[in-house]
């Protein structure tokens, strides 16, 4: 139970779904957005797929006004973007205008890693909230399915006599699984002789990173997904030439898997706004958005439409308007900027051990880092913007009056903003506001670089006029890779910045917003199917570890089967 400085004592984030009282999925589809229960494959009476049969029946209609959430540097103290998203929806529906919420399914490895959950918190909440953490509609396992089923039969094609001459030393598809485990970072197969295969490294990535994760996200019909899927590249042969899963004839079987996970999963906020919760690329490796097809969907059905990029505005908005946008047409008509007073701090030098102590001096020089963001947002993406302060228990009102201060004189406005505690009436005046910078503003979406400039040129536009860094420079191993990638014919396509996402810079200690740094690329690798080249930058892991003490020693079964500890 957390405390909050306006209304005391709030409920665990698991007590408060649990205690919700939900709409049946087919009264909140017939009555919020005029589906009938026949478009619907239901999974319970509170979560369900919209069949993509009626998904395709919706093309044409007229699109209401997509709202991008995003973020400053993310911090310990933690942003709430999520729940910001979710109760910014809410604001929404209770002033009358026809909303949906579009967010990305979490990964189990998250969950029972760090976070401990990630369907919002508070009273800003989509739900049921044990069930969109855990299992959900199944999508997860049918990635990592379709995923592995690629791997299965690469090694099976290498094993009956490598008809293709895949070259084992290039195989850069390795196998995923949607838990943090270490030890599957590195791993060695077809050990135990000739009938187990043929020996070779390879190794594990979380399900979230997997290509075929982005691919769901981005995929736009059964087809486009087919085509996708047959265009991964997995390695190459030893004339150097590239092999994809189309010539390993897998994509058909890929897509079959899939078909299913390609439909939108719709669920419900505490209020009941509809929420259609659905896929989870990673926002370091991939674009860390939930899926296209929800997006264009909730569109077609609502007048407004909240979703939020991951990490923040360097990470995850830059990839939705780079990568999500280019590729799909989609255009935010607005982006709500997610700060705290905590996180300002924090990037003003303050510790997480201090951070709830009154300090102006703090909050001014963290101003920097939200500045930043701001200008990226209006500036080199070309979206109006408002800040929303998502006020937490230790602020002052002090504190609150300052940051309002430093941001309207940027120009921008700010809401704070109480929707963990106070559910949607805690985000109106947040609600309002976005309201009026979609009248008063028309967005006039930019592309931070053109589809023909060369690759090093796309990361170069991203790190100085995004990063405010000097220069980008490449390892010589990524370099080699960089121009082969390019003689293949694959130079078209947007780049993926993997970095951290706690600084503007490749250094995760370095908070505020440093410049005139050096972003160095140490690892280039080509995602063909989701139609991006991911540059890796500094520490970045596709398969994260569990912390010292891992948020499953908290969670469990009580005795009347009620899941406890996710929060």
């Amino acid at each position: 139970m957390t405390t909050d400085a306006h209304t005391g004592p709030v409920p665990a984030d698991i007590e408060i779904a649990e205690a919700a009282d939900l709409l049946p999925v087919v009264d909140l589809a017939r009555d919020r957005l005029g589906i009938a229960a026949e478009h619907l494959l239901p999974y319970g009476h509170t979560k369900a797929k919209i069949a993509l049969e009626h998904v395709r029946s919706l093309e044409g209609r007229p699109e209401g006004a997509l709202v991008l959430v995003t973020a400053i540097s993310p911090t310990p103290a933690g942003e709430g973007k999520t729940t910001t998203s979710v109760g910014l929806a809410d604001a929404l529906s209770r002033l009358g205008e026809r909303t949906v919420v579009a967010l990305r399914e979490p990964s189990m490895g998250p969950v029972f890693g760090i976070k401990g959950g990630a369907a919002g918190g508070g009273y800003a909440q989509v739900v049921p909230m044990a069930d969109i953490n855990l299992n959900f509609t199944g999508d997860f396992a049918a990635v990592a399915a379709a995923h592995n089923l690629l791997s299965a039969v690469l090694d099976n094609h290498l094993h009956h006599g490598n008809e293709l001459d895949v070259d084992p030393r290039t195989i850069t598809w390795k196998r995923v699984v949607d838990l943090n485990d270490r030890a599957l970072r590195e791993v060695v197969v077809g050990l135990g002789g000739p009938t187990n295969g043929v020996p070779r490294e390879d190794g594990f990535d979380i399900v979230v990173a997997s290509e075929v994760m982005a691919i769901l996200c981005l995929a736009t019909s059964v087809a486009d997904l087919r085509e996708r899927l047959g265009a991964i590249v997995v390695g190459y042969t030893r004339g150097r030439e590239p092999v994809r899963a189309r010539d390993l004839q897998v994509h058909g079987a890929m897509t079959a898997i899939l078909k299913d996970a390609l439909a939108p999963n719709l669920v419900q906020t505490l209020e009941h706004t509809p929420a259609l919760v659905h896929g989870g690329p990673f926002a370091n490796i991939a674009h860390g958005c939930n899926s296209v097809v929800a997006t264009r969907t909730a569109l077609r059905l609502a007048d407004y439409v909240v979703t939020e990029a991951g990490f923040g505005a360097d990470l995850g908005a830059e990839k939705f308007v780079d990568i999500t946008c280019r590729a799909s047409g989609l255009r935010p008509a607005a982006v709500v900027v997610v700060a705290t007073v905590r996180a300002l701090k924090y990037h003003g030098g303050v510790e997480v051990a201090d951070l709830a102590t009154e300090s102006l001096e703090a909050l001014a020089a963290g101003m920097a880092n939200l500045r930043r963001h701001l200008a990226n947002v209006r500036e080199v993406y070309g979206l109006p913007a408002v800040v929303a302060l998502n006020r937490f228990p230790s602020d002052t009102d002090a504190e609150v009056a300052e940051v309002g201060r430093l941001v309207e004189a940027e120009g921008v406005r700010c809401y704070e903003a109480t929707h963990f505690a106070e559910g949607g009436r805690g985000a109106e005046a947040l609600a309002r506001g976005v309201l009026e910078v979609i009248e008063a503003a028309e967005a006039d979406m930019q592309l931070v670089y053109p589809d023909d400039a060369p690759l090093a040129r796309k990361a170069e536009a991203v790190a100085t006029r995004v990063y405010g860094a000097a220069a980008v420079t490449f390892e010589p191993r990524a370099a080699r890779r960089l121009a082969a990638i390019e003689a293949e014919g694959y130079g078209h396509l947007p780049v993926c910045i993997a970095k951290t996402q706690s600084s503007f810079s490749t250094d995760p200690s370095l908070r505020g917003a440093p410049e005139g740094h050096t972003v160095t690329v140490r690892e280039v690798r080509l995602s063909a199917g989701a139609g991006f080249v991911v540059l890796v930058t500094g520490e970045i892991m596709t398969m994260p570890g569990l912390p010292k003490v891992p948020a499953s020693t908290r969670i469990d079964v009580d005795d009347d089967g009620r899941i406890v500890g996710l929060s």
